[in-house]
């Protein structure tokens, strides 16, 4: 049984001894010897557990200062690791900024050299719908005069003019092509 708890006791049975006029108590020699004897038989318990820790307290204490001595130690070099991460973090980043920049810079370039090479194709394009558009034109010219003098021209001579125009029309087509082979 522990010191407190003995003095717990002693103080309850104080309190519930016979009350007597001008505040007196009746209380148990006895019971009072018996709580006395028990502190007495506590005490020593009490005491040397109170020597113990006195004894070890130094000991506590150094154990302490190592502990603490070895999270400053950890916590330095968690640091220092840290330290390194955000200098590689860094340095990622300056390696993905330059990255993006040449990137970004290519595709400028593709978009550009896209954009040359469509605008050719269409320059193309409209050469060889302007030398369709210029045959068909020359068919219906030659078909005009026909169909306003039918009995004048022979119909030999509309053969003709007719293959003539489209004869014109291949020979302006293979020039553009060979135009288009030499760019």
């Amino acid at each position: 049984m522990s010191i407190y708890r003995v003095i717990d006791k002693l103080e309850t049975y104080v309190r519930e001894g016979t009350w007597l006029p001008f505040g007196m108590r009746i209380l148990s020699q006895e019971r009072l010897v018996e709580y006395i004897e028990k502190l007495r038989a506590t005490l020593p318990d009490e005491v040397g557990r109170a020597k113990v820790i006195s004894n070890n307290k130094d000991r506590v204490i150094r154990d302490a200062q190592e502990k603490a001595q070895q999270i400053v130690t950890e916590a330095a070099s968690a640091q220092a690791v840290l330290v390194d991460q955000t200098d590689i973090a860094r340095q990622a980043r300056t390696t993905a900024e330059v990255v993006l920049k040449e990137a970004e810079e290519r595709a400028r370039k593709i978009r550009e050299g896209a954009d040359a090479y469509a605008k050719q194709l269409l320059g193309e394009l409209e050469a060889r719908l302007a030398g369709a558009l210029g045959s068909v034109r020359k068919g219906q010219d030659a078909l005009t005069p026909r169909s306003a003098a039918p009995a004048a021209e022979p119909l030999a001579e509309a053969a003709a003019k007719s293959k003539r125009a489209a004869f014109d029309a291949q020979t302006e087509t293979a020039q553009l092509e060979s135009v288009e082979v030499a760019k």
